[in-house]
């Protein structure tokens, strides 16, 4: 079973909302669509669905073309940000509607529905109405209701952006668990690199309506493709600065460090994640960035620092609270390991030698 995307695209009037994009899911995966806001997640999702027609290019399920077929008659799911759960019926018949409208029999109806609240472990809730229930119980019971129909495709829209931390730290740790209890194809959205990495699997990145890269998540993690990639899979985005190779010298901005074997001479674009930057030197092969602090961020146990080095700001993430002043002298520590080049056109020239190891 699987789900592929050939070379679709959707235009708005006149406005690309979708690129040409080919992609194939397969059965029993976790696929992630990472992008900003606006990047063209929710279309890709819509024409997955069913929802919306393509442009050009052709959706096939299992094999058969099913791009002008309508959702109604697709084996698909779908989950969005809001709770979208029935107020006056109890759980269990926010769960069994789909199996009613589908005329199900009444044990198999019973069947399904007992079973997949015993998934979600929404069972002891079973008798309750969806506002008696928290906030991560009642996008358990869409997840359920949209789960019951056994659907073979189940799209998550940004499912837990609207939850507070502890109820999206929950529900990150059970959608996988979910997920493999089900057996379906999931395409899970969301803007939060962190999400991506803890969910796993395959991750697609989108960029003005492009999908970057695709492929296993810690792959597209280490080894973005492209610059564009870097700064959709950094939370804060990727920092840069202006490099140059010249004989067996990098400069990094104005510092100098080894340059790296085989990359030939001439300009390009380091890159580096802000959890790389450091106050302090950790390492023998770090070396100093003097900056300018524009100002700091205290999250609790860590601190993201924003720094001018020259006419580049980047943004660093340090452990332990650090109270600065704005406008002081401040020197960065950062190792070339943790750093990537990228070429004239934005392109992978290098990757960095840490996430080679990795």
């Amino acid at each position: 079973m699987a789900l592929e995307l050939q070379g679709v695209s959707r235009l708005v009037g006149g406005r690309v909302h979708i690129h040409p994009t080919s992609l194939t899911l397969r059965e029993g995966t976790m696929n992630v669509l990472l992008g900003p806001t606006l990047s063209g997640k929710t279309s890709l999702m819509r024409l997955m669905a069913g929802l919306d027609q393509p442009t050009a290019g052709r959706i096939l399920w299992q094999g058969r073309d099913v791009t002008g077929q309508r959702v109604q008659d697709r084996g698909v799911a779908m989950v969005y940000q809001q709770f979208i759960n029935y107020p006056g019926l109890s759980v269990y018949e926010n769960i069994a509607s789909p199996l009613r409208i589908l005329g199900r029999p009444r044990d198999e109806i019973d069947r399904k529905v007992r079973e997949t609240a015993e998934m979600l472990r929404l069972t002891p809730m079973l008798a309750r109405k969806p506002l008696e229930l928290s906030g991560g119980q009642q996008q358990r019971c869409a997840l359920a209701r949209a789960l019951v129909k056994g659907a073979g495709l189940v799209l998550l829209d940004e499912p837990l952006a609207n939850l507070d931390y502890k109820l999206r730290e929950e529900l990150r740790v059970e959608i996988p668990r979910i997920f493999e209890a089900s057996g379906a194809i999931f395409v899970y959205a969301t803007t939060e690199p962190e999400e991506a990495l803890l969910l796993g699997g395959h991750t697609a990145t989108l960029w003005q309506g492009r999908v970057t890269q695709f492929g296993p998540t810690p792959q597209v993690y280490r080894a973005p493709v492209d610059a564009t990639t870097a700064r959709v899979f950094s939370d804060p985005p990727m920092n840069f600065v202006p490099a140059t190779r010249r004989g067996d010298r990098l400069l990094l901005g104005e510092v100098a460090v080894p340059a790296v074997p085989g990359l030939p001479d001439g300009d390009y674009l380091a890159g580096f994640r802000a959890n790389h930057l450091s106050l302090e030197r950790h390492s023998p092969a770090a070396v100093a960035f003097p900056c300018t602090l524009v100002a700091t961020e205290i999250t609790g146990s860590e601190t993201f620092i924003h720094v001018d080095h020259g006419a580049d700001r980047w943004v660093g993430l340090v452990e332990g609270v650090h109270v600065l002043s704005a406008g002081q002298p401040l020197t960065v520590w950062l190792d070339p390991a943790h750093v990537y080049l990228f070429d004239a056109d934005g392109r992978l020239a290098a990757p960095a030698s840490y996430a080679k190891a990795a």
